[in-house]
């Protein structure tokens, strides 16, 4: 027997997709659940988003990322405005250094990957998201919404 792409050991999730998401509080930041990647079949994935302008909101607005049924499966809920400009969000805590890329999660049934917004609008901000994957299933992909 050959050897098999285990997706959960070390980096091995190749594929890259991408998202940038400038925030504006009537549309971008507002108080609501959308898509951020659509995927396709059955994937393996890392996520993780790198602020490049820090998050603003006129409240306490939170965030999180994760799938239907599961909102912060991927990104634990975190305070909008504790996430400045040059970190990296892979859990509750942003910070400007991270030394492990976040475990692999498998998402079947072609769940999109969602950004819940709640409690108040972010304002301001930019955030770029990067999911790396790895198709499990014939013909999986993720893409940005």
């Amino acid at each position: 027997m050959g050897s098999v792409n285990n997706p959960f050991e070390g980096n091995s999730l190749g594929r890259v997709a991408s998202k940038s998401i400038t925030y504006v509080a009537g549309t971008t930041g507002a108080i609501a659940t959308v898509a951020i990647f659509t995927v396709t079949g059955t994937v393996a994935v890392r996520i993780f988003g790198v602020c490049t302008t820090a998050l603003t909101s006129g409240g306490v607005a939170t965030i999180e990322v994760g799938v239907t049924g599961s909102t912060a499966i991927l990104i634990a809920l975190s305070t909008a405005t504790d996430i400045i400009a040059n970190e990296i969000w892979v859990d509750a805590t942003p910070t400007l250094l991270v030394d492990a890329v976040p475990a692999a999660v498998v998402i079947g049934g072609g769940l999109d990957i969602n950004q819940k917004i709640t409690d108040a609008t972010i304002t301001g901000g930019v955030m770029v998201y990067y999911c790396l994957w790895e198709p499990l299933s014939a013909g999986a992909t993720v893409v940005a919404a």
